[in-house]
């Protein structure tokens, strides 16, 4: 069987985004709406996901599932990955932190959609592959750091979106201190066995509201004591 190509590929990430849309109608009783917004769909079918996934599972990069990328580490669900960020509601004029780098492809999608988007990563192979990454692929609005994602990225809050990528049991101090008044993070709450996709919106005057939306499974946000 020959390669495939870009053609080709990009055949698969629309498929993957259709497959997505159809998740969203099914589950549209728990996450609370029937569709996810077209500025999230339209910024999965651009960014390509091969890119972000270990080379020999650039094949299978389309399918609605995770993927391992090594560490021990996975890159999420693009359903969940879709999801997380429609959640987030990420604005052409806000800038976003997300904790949890991975090889960069949820960065890609927030960079998308947002102005500025700085992120977080502990493992420096990660950090440096997914910075090389995009760069390569001409996102300039993303800056990636080594170091963290408990502590936030101090020098450049407040953000007025934050999303993290592993599960805390519960958000992290520095996190919510550096969410701008009237923004909003996404994160998994819970111990590794029972997680709930949570939605925190901090109001203008410093209250924080939070809901839950879905059950879900991601590893858990590691943090250097």
């Amino acid at each position: 069987m020959k390669p495939m190509t870009e053609v080709h590929l990009a055949i698969l990430r629309r498929h993957m985004v259709d497959v997505i849309a159809l998740q969203a109608d099914l589950m549209s009783e728990e996450i609370g709406k029937a569709t996810l917004g077209e500025r999230v769909l339209d910024a999965m079918r651009q960014v390509r996901r091969h890119l972000f996934v270990p080379p020999e599972l650039a094949a299978i990069a389309y399918h609605d599932t995770p993927l391992p990328i090594g560490f021990d580490k996975t890159v999420s669900q693009p359903f969940i990955c879709a999801l997380m960020t429609d959640l987030l509601d990420p604005q052409p004029y806000e800038a976003v932190l997300e904790v949890g780098t991975g090889l960069g492809y949820q960065a890609a999608v927030l960079a998308e959609l947002a102005r500025q988007v700085w992120t977080v990563e502990m493992v420096e192979e990660f950090a440096s592959h997914a910075e090389a990454r995009l760069s390569q692929l001409g996102y300039g609005n993303v800056a990636v750091r080594v170091g963290d994602g408990t502590r936030g990225w101090v020098e450049h809050a407040p953000f007025d979106k934050i999303l993290v990528t592993a599960a805390a049991e519960v958000p992290p101090t520095a996190l919510l201190d550096q969410l701008a008044p009237g923004g909003r993070m996404v994160l998994p709450l819970g111990p590794e066995d029972i997680q709930q996709l949570t939605v925190i919106d901090k109001a203008d005057d410093g209250p924080i509201r939070t809901r839950t939306v879905i059950p879900v499974r991601f590893g858990i946000l590691e943090t250097v004591i």
